[in-house]
Protein backbone atom coordinates (compact mmCIF):
# COMPACT_ATOMS: atom_id res chain seq x y z
CA UNK A 1 0.00 0.00 0.00
CA UNK A 2 1.17 3.55 -1.23
CA UNK A 3 2.41 5.72 1.64
CA UNK A 4 -0.04 8.72 0.77
CA UNK A 5 -2.90 5.99 1.80
CA UNK A 6 -1.09 5.26 5.50
CA UNK A 7 -0.46 8.56 6.48
CA UNK A 8 -4.02 9.37 5.55
CA UNK A 9 -5.63 6.93 7.64
CA UNK A 10 -6.07 7.77 11.17
CA UNK A 11 -7.02 4.17 13.10
CA UNK A 12 -6.35 0.79 12.10
CA UNK A 13 -8.41 -2.09 13.63
CA UNK A 14 -7.92 -5.41 12.97
CA UNK A 15 -11.28 -7.36 13.24
CA UNK A 16 -11.86 -11.22 13.37
CA UNK A 17 -14.62 -13.18 12.51
CA UNK A 18 -15.49 -10.29 10.38
CA UNK A 19 -18.14 -11.61 8.06
CA UNK A 20 -20.92 -11.63 10.13
CA UNK A 21 -23.06 -11.42 13.05
CA UNK A 22 -21.11 -8.67 15.93
CA UNK A 23 -18.06 -8.60 13.56
CA UNK A 24 -20.06 -7.38 10.49
CA UNK A 25 -21.24 -4.48 12.13
CA UNK A 26 -18.44 -3.42 13.92
CA UNK A 27 -16.64 -3.66 10.51
CA UNK A 28 -19.30 -1.35 9.57
CA UNK A 29 -19.37 0.61 12.23
CA UNK A 30 -15.06 1.49 12.42
CA UNK A 31 -15.30 2.10 8.68
CA UNK A 32 -18.10 5.10 9.41
CA UNK A 33 -16.27 6.06 12.16
CA UNK A 34 -13.07 6.65 9.92
CA UNK A 35 -10.69 3.72 11.22
CA UNK A 36 -8.62 1.57 8.33
CA UNK A 37 -10.38 -1.87 9.40
CA UNK A 38 -8.64 -5.72 8.19
CA UNK A 39 -11.53 -8.00 8.30
CA UNK A 40 -10.24 -11.84 9.34
CA UNK A 41 -12.58 -15.19 9.37
CA UNK A 42 -12.44 -18.28 7.67
CA UNK A 43 -15.16 -17.67 4.76
CA UNK A 44 -13.48 -15.91 2.13
CA UNK A 45 -16.71 -14.75 -0.24
CA UNK A 46 -18.09 -13.09 3.32
CA UNK A 47 -15.79 -10.79 4.03
CA UNK A 48 -15.22 -9.49 0.51
CA UNK A 49 -18.70 -9.17 0.75
CA UNK A 50 -18.04 -7.29 4.00
CA UNK A 51 -15.38 -5.39 3.11
CA UNK A 52 -17.90 -4.23 0.12
CA UNK A 53 -14.68 -2.47 -1.96
CA UNK A 54 -14.11 0.42 0.39
CA UNK A 55 -10.73 1.54 0.00
CA UNK A 56 -10.00 1.37 3.82
CA UNK A 57 -10.89 -2.47 4.21
CA UNK A 58 -8.62 -5.09 3.69
CA UNK A 59 -9.83 -8.88 3.60
CA UNK A 60 -7.54 -11.95 4.40
CA UNK A 61 -9.15 -15.23 4.80
CA UNK A 62 -7.68 -16.49 8.32
CA UNK A 63 -8.30 -19.73 10.69
CA UNK A 64 -7.81 -17.87 14.03
CA UNK A 65 -6.79 -21.37 15.30
CA UNK A 66 -3.82 -21.22 12.77
CA UNK A 67 -0.45 -19.52 14.31
CA UNK A 68 0.96 -19.29 10.72
CA UNK A 69 -2.34 -17.39 8.97
CA UNK A 70 -2.54 -15.56 12.38
CA UNK A 71 0.98 -14.01 12.18
CA UNK A 72 0.32 -13.37 8.08
CA UNK A 73 -2.85 -11.50 9.41
CA UNK A 74 -0.80 -8.78 11.42
CA UNK A 75 1.84 -9.11 8.86
CA UNK A 76 -0.59 -8.00 5.91
CA UNK A 77 -2.34 -5.50 8.18
CA UNK A 78 1.39 -3.94 8.52
CA UNK A 79 2.05 -3.79 4.94
CA UNK A 80 -0.80 -2.47 4.09
CA UNK A 81 -1.78 -0.11 6.62
CA UNK A 82 1.65 0.57 8.60
CA UNK A 83 0.41 -0.17 11.99
CA UNK A 84 -2.73 -1.89 14.57
CA UNK A 85 -4.20 0.06 16.59
CA UNK A 86 -7.37 -1.73 17.68
CA UNK A 87 -7.77 -5.97 17.69
CA UNK A 88 -11.63 -6.42 18.57
CA UNK A 89 -11.33 -10.72 19.17
CA UNK A 90 -14.87 -11.60 17.62
CA UNK A 91 -14.13 -15.12 16.83
CA UNK A 92 -16.09 -17.54 18.27
CA UNK A 93 -18.65 -20.35 17.76
CA UNK A 94 -21.11 -21.61 20.53
CA UNK A 95 -20.28 -25.24 20.60
CA UNK A 96 -22.41 -28.06 21.71
CA UNK A 97 -25.66 -27.67 23.23
CA UNK A 98 -24.99 -30.68 25.67
CA UNK A 99 -24.18 -31.43 28.91
CA UNK A 100 -20.92 -31.66 30.38
CA UNK A 101 -21.08 -35.56 30.27
CA UNK A 102 -22.68 -35.49 27.12
CA UNK A 103 -20.04 -33.23 25.12
CA UNK A 104 -17.55 -35.49 22.70
CA UNK A 105 -13.64 -34.71 23.64
CA UNK A 106 -13.51 -33.76 20.08
CA UNK A 107 -16.52 -30.85 20.17
CA UNK A 108 -14.65 -29.55 22.90
CA UNK A 109 -11.40 -29.49 21.91
CA UNK A 110 -13.03 -27.65 19.01
CA UNK A 111 -14.55 -24.83 20.65
CA UNK A 112 -11.74 -24.74 23.15
CA UNK A 113 -9.51 -24.28 19.91
CA UNK A 114 -11.76 -21.57 18.14
CA UNK A 115 -12.56 -19.19 21.36
CA UNK A 116 -10.00 -19.27 24.00
CA UNK A 117 -6.57 -20.70 21.70
CA UNK A 118 -7.75 -18.41 18.45
CA UNK A 119 -8.06 -15.62 20.84
CA UNK A 120 -4.76 -15.86 22.64
CA UNK A 121 -3.06 -16.36 19.13
CA UNK A 122 -4.55 -13.28 17.80
CA UNK A 123 -3.95 -11.21 20.91
CA UNK A 124 -0.50 -12.58 21.17
CA UNK A 125 0.67 -11.26 17.24
CA UNK A 126 -1.17 -8.14 18.23
CA UNK A 127 1.01 -7.09 21.09
CA UNK A 128 4.11 -8.18 19.19
CA UNK A 129 3.20 -5.60 16.38
CA UNK A 130 1.72 -2.90 19.09
CA UNK A 131 5.25 -3.37 21.26
CA UNK A 132 7.54 -2.28 17.84
CA UNK A 133 5.61 -0.19 16.14
CA UNK A 134 5.85 3.80 15.98
CA UNK A 135 4.02 5.86 18.18
CA UNK A 136 4.06 2.28 19.89
CA UNK A 137 0.92 0.54 21.71
CA UNK A 138 -2.69 0.17 21.27
CA UNK A 139 -5.96 -1.86 22.57
CA UNK A 140 -7.19 -5.26 22.73
CA UNK A 141 -11.03 -5.68 23.05
CA UNK A 142 -12.27 -9.25 23.78
CA UNK A 143 -15.58 -10.20 22.87
CA UNK A 144 -16.77 -12.68 25.92
CA UNK A 145 -20.58 -12.59 26.58
CA UNK A 146 -22.70 -12.58 29.65
CA UNK A 147 -21.89 -16.50 29.49
CA UNK A 148 -18.55 -15.17 31.18
CA UNK A 149 -20.74 -14.48 34.04
CA UNK A 150 -23.97 -16.82 34.22
CA UNK A 151 -23.89 -19.67 31.70
CA UNK A 152 -27.43 -21.16 29.80
CA UNK A 153 -27.92 -25.30 30.74
CA UNK A 154 -26.44 -27.53 28.47
CA UNK A 155 -23.36 -24.86 27.91
CA UNK A 156 -20.28 -26.27 28.99
CA UNK A 157 -17.89 -25.99 26.41
CA UNK A 158 -19.07 -22.16 25.56
CA UNK A 159 -19.15 -20.96 29.11
CA UNK A 160 -15.81 -22.66 30.10
CA UNK A 161 -14.36 -20.87 27.29
CA UNK A 162 -15.95 -17.04 27.56
CA UNK A 163 -14.90 -17.17 31.67
CA UNK A 164 -11.11 -18.09 30.38
CA UNK A 165 -11.80 -14.84 28.01
CA UNK A 166 -11.85 -12.86 31.42
CA UNK A 167 -8.33 -14.48 32.88
CA UNK A 168 -6.87 -13.64 29.57
CA UNK A 169 -8.32 -9.75 29.06
CA UNK A 170 -6.57 -9.33 32.50
CA UNK A 171 -3.72 -10.69 31.73
CA UNK A 172 -3.06 -9.29 28.78
CA UNK A 173 -4.46 -6.01 30.34
CA UNK A 174 -1.37 -6.68 32.98
CA UNK A 175 1.50 -8.00 30.68
CA UNK A 176 0.64 -4.60 28.35
CA UNK A 177 1.21 -1.63 30.56
CA UNK A 178 4.35 -0.94 30.24
CA UNK A 179 4.05 -0.82 26.47
CA UNK A 180 1.31 1.34 26.51
CA UNK A 181 -1.00 -1.96 25.24
CA UNK A 182 -5.08 -1.72 27.26
CA UNK A 183 -7.45 -4.89 27.22
CA UNK A 184 -10.69 -4.47 27.82
CA UNK A 185 -13.58 -7.37 27.66
CA UNK A 186 -17.15 -7.42 26.50
CA UNK A 187 -19.72 -9.40 27.49
CA UNK A 188 -22.88 -9.34 25.23
CA UNK A 189 -26.76 -10.82 25.53
CA UNK A 190 -28.93 -11.39 23.49
CA UNK A 191 -28.26 -9.13 19.87
CA UNK A 192 -30.08 -10.56 17.41
CA UNK A 193 -27.80 -11.70 14.52
CA UNK A 194 -27.97 -15.08 12.68
CA UNK A 195 -26.40 -16.85 14.92
CA UNK A 196 -28.84 -16.09 17.51
CA UNK A 197 -31.09 -18.39 15.57
CA UNK A 198 -29.03 -21.81 16.75
CA UNK A 199 -30.31 -21.43 19.76
CA UNK A 200 -34.14 -20.76 19.06
CA UNK A 201 -34.15 -17.53 21.23
CA UNK A 202 -37.21 -16.61 19.40
CA UNK A 203 -39.11 -19.95 19.69
CA UNK A 204 -37.90 -20.16 23.48
CA UNK A 205 -34.63 -20.38 24.93
CA UNK A 206 -33.91 -23.23 27.72
CA UNK A 207 -33.72 -21.60 31.32
CA UNK A 208 -32.55 -23.09 34.60
CA UNK A 209 -35.35 -24.14 35.83
CA UNK A 210 -36.22 -26.63 32.29
CA UNK A 211 -38.55 -24.35 30.91
CA UNK A 212 -38.69 -21.81 27.56
CA UNK A 213 -39.00 -18.46 27.82
CA UNK A 214 -38.84 -16.11 24.80
CA UNK A 215 -36.32 -13.84 25.40
CA UNK A 216 -35.73 -9.88 23.93
CA UNK A 217 -32.72 -9.21 22.02
CA UNK A 218 -31.91 -5.49 20.66
CA UNK A 219 -30.30 -4.58 17.06
CA UNK A 220 -26.91 -5.95 16.90
CA UNK A 221 -25.25 -2.01 15.37
CA UNK A 222 -26.01 -1.17 19.08
CA UNK A 223 -23.68 -3.60 20.33
CA UNK A 224 -21.31 -2.43 17.87
CA UNK A 225 -21.57 0.86 18.90
CA UNK A 226 -20.43 0.15 21.87
CA UNK A 227 -17.37 -1.47 20.90
CA UNK A 228 -16.33 1.41 18.80
CA UNK A 229 -17.14 3.53 22.30
CA UNK A 230 -14.27 1.00 24.04
CA UNK A 231 -12.04 1.77 20.68
CA UNK A 232 -12.44 5.29 20.45
CA UNK A 233 -11.41 6.09 23.75
CA UNK A 234 -8.32 7.98 24.62
CA UNK A 235 -5.10 5.70 25.41
CA UNK A 236 -5.26 7.11 29.05
CA UNK A 237 -8.92 5.42 29.86
CA UNK A 238 -9.55 1.42 29.74
CA UNK A 239 -12.99 -0.09 30.43
CA UNK A 240 -11.56 -3.41 31.72
CA UNK A 241 -15.53 -5.41 31.33
CA UNK A 242 -18.54 -4.01 30.46
CA UNK A 243 -21.61 -6.39 30.41
CA UNK A 244 -24.74 -5.14 27.26
CA UNK A 245 -27.93 -6.93 26.95
CA UNK A 246 -31.51 -6.32 25.79
CA UNK A 247 -33.42 -4.66 28.64
CA UNK A 248 -35.11 -7.00 30.40
CA UNK A 249 -34.09 -10.34 29.11
CA UNK A 250 -33.35 -12.65 32.59
CA UNK A 251 -30.21 -12.70 33.32
CA UNK A 252 -29.97 -10.93 36.65
CA UNK A 253 -31.62 -12.54 39.22
CA UNK A 254 -32.82 -15.82 40.07
CA UNK A 255 -33.67 -18.55 37.63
Amino acid sequence: MNKELQNAVARVMVVTGAGSGIGLAVVQAALAGGYAVVLAGRREAELHAAAGGHPRALAVPTDVTDEGQVQALFHRAVDHFGRVDVLFNNAGMFGPAQAVDEISLADWNATVAVNLTGSMLCAAAAIRTMKKQHPRGGRIINNGSISAHSPRPKSAAYTVTKHAITGLSKSIDLDGRDFGISCGQIDIGNTATSIMATLDVAAGALQANGSLLVEPTFPVADAARTVLFMADLPASVNIGQLVVTAAGMPFIGRG
